[in-house]
């Protein structure tokens, strides 16, 4: 029996649903050190740059192939190419759904970390010290309790489906994100050492405008940030009702993660230097120390020097991140449980327990074998298989999708020019991302 589709009820829900998929560790963890290790305020005006000259781009290219198709993405990208080779574009969505599984295998991972590290002032407060120094280890008996915790939480969401669950619980959950994330900030902004980190971020340095690295590393960072090229904007765009405004959505959207990232760096960057003046080894010949430790060694060590405040901000701010995870976690998870939904009509309560079933054994494998597959399997996603599959999204409403692309069919005025641009324009900076991500 054919399931009937659910989609997003109002404008504002589906803007704070696609901007919660984008807004997660990338912004809150990767754009900060980014800008901290590529000259703080240089960087970030090039972002600003990048976000509008490819990121907008590609969210509106992702978004525009789930909106027409009104299908995952297996179903869309095979429409796309149903004038030419429609195995190929199904192909390809099945390539974004196996990333899809990947990236929750890994980022389930993570996001336990964060709620580890959330509960962990409250066991500090209550003198539980042996139970406070279990959640701060690094043991695999704690990535197993603390990962299926975040899969059971995110299948809750997902169970109830795309009004009553992603809408309701991104409508609740990225106002919370933004009030802990401006509290934060203007608490550190009250510490010594804070007003040079402010600096550092905001006052850009011009001569390093122009350096290739910095540029390249603000393209890939705007491209990443955006949760592009994995299918959660495509299967996010699927649930738009007919006659949407997508150019005005895809511009808010992006305006609110860009938002978010800013504000990120406006809590990070100052935290970092508001470290350093309590005497915490932070830079090491102009860049940060273990870039992966930033959220995990540096600002634990700031929290813990500020006493029993530091325990409220530390719980804070990682209630902040455990939201951000929750909020990607959710929009990757949707994308294999839509397909066997619309394309094998599984009922969604089973759907959503194999996907969370399947997602439970690679995280586990990848537990096992953490020391070796984590940053293999990271490496593979983010420096592989997110840049050509956004390249392959350009080029297939840019050069192979006729039937209902609209965009191409413009012969003049700003949709014509604007398909030029995805055209000729952005696959070629598209490349550029990936050969620097891949190549260095």
């Amino acid at each position: 029996m054919a399931q009937v589709r659910d989609g997003f009820q109002s404008r504002l829900g589906f803007v704070l649903a696609a901007a919660g998929a984008a807004v997660g560790l990338g912004n809150i963890w990767g754009f900060p050190t980014q800008a901290a290790n590529h000259g703080g305020g240089a960087f970030l005006l090039v972002y600003f740059i990048v976000i509008f000259l490819l990121a907008l781009p590609a969210l509106y290219t992702e978004l525009y192939l789930g909106y027409k198709a009104q299908a995952n993405p297996v179903k869309a990208l095979g429409q796309a190419w149903q004038d030419h080779a429609p195995k190929v574009g199904a192909a390809a969505g099945y390539i974004g759904l196996a990333g899809a599984i990947v990236m929750l295998s890994f980022y389930s991972i993570v996001a336990g970390w964060m709620l580890s590290y959330a509960i962990e002032p409250i066991t500090t407060f209550l003198g539980m010290q042996s139970l406070s120094e279990f959640l701060h280890s690094d043991s695999m008996l704690r990535n197993f309790i603390f990962t299926p915790l975040m899969l059971i939480l995110t299948a809750s969401i997902i169970l109830k489906g795309v009004k009553s669950g992603i809408e309701t619980w991104s409508r609740r959950l990225m106002p919370l994100l933004l009030v802990l994330l401006v509290g934060l900030i203007i608490y550190i902004a009250t510490l010594d050492g804070a007003s040079e980190g402010f600096a550092a971020y905001l006052v850009p340095d011009f001569s390093k405008i122009l350096d290739p690295d910095l540029i390249i590393a603000a393209m890939g960072q705007a491209f990443f940030s955006l949760s592009l090229g994995v299918g959660c904007m495509m299967i996010y765009g699927s649930y738009l009702k007919p006659g949407a405004n997508l150019p005005k959505l895809t511009a808010s959207v992006a305006l609110l993660d860009t938002s978010v990232a800013f504000l990120a760096g406006l809590l990070i960057i100052p935290a970092i230097y508001v470290a350093q003046f309590n005497g915490v080894e932070v830079f090491s010949n102009g860049k940060l120390i273990g870039e992966g430790q930033l959220i995990f060694a540096i600002l634990p060590e700031l929290f813990g020097t500020m006493g029993e405040i530091g325990l409220l901000v530390g719980l804070l701010f990682f209630v902040l991140m455990s939201i951000a995870s929750v909020t990607s976690t959710i929009s990757s998870t949707e994308i294999p449980v839509a397909f066997l939904v619309e394309n094998h009509s599984v009922d969604r309560t089973k759907a959503t327990w194999a996907v969370s079933a399947i997602v439970f054994v690679c995280a586990s494998t990848i537990i096992v074998n953490f020391d070796w597959l984590f940053g293999l399997v990271i490496m593979v996603f983010t420096q592989y298989q997110l840049p050509l599959m956004g390249l392959f999204y350009f080029i297939t409403v840019g050069w192979l999708w006729q039937r209902g692309n609209k965009l191409n069919k413009a012969s003049s005025g700003p949709h014509f020019w604007f398909a030029q641009y995805i055209r000729f324009v952005c696959p070629v900076l598209m490349t550029l991302v990936f050969a620097n991500v891949a190549f260095g």
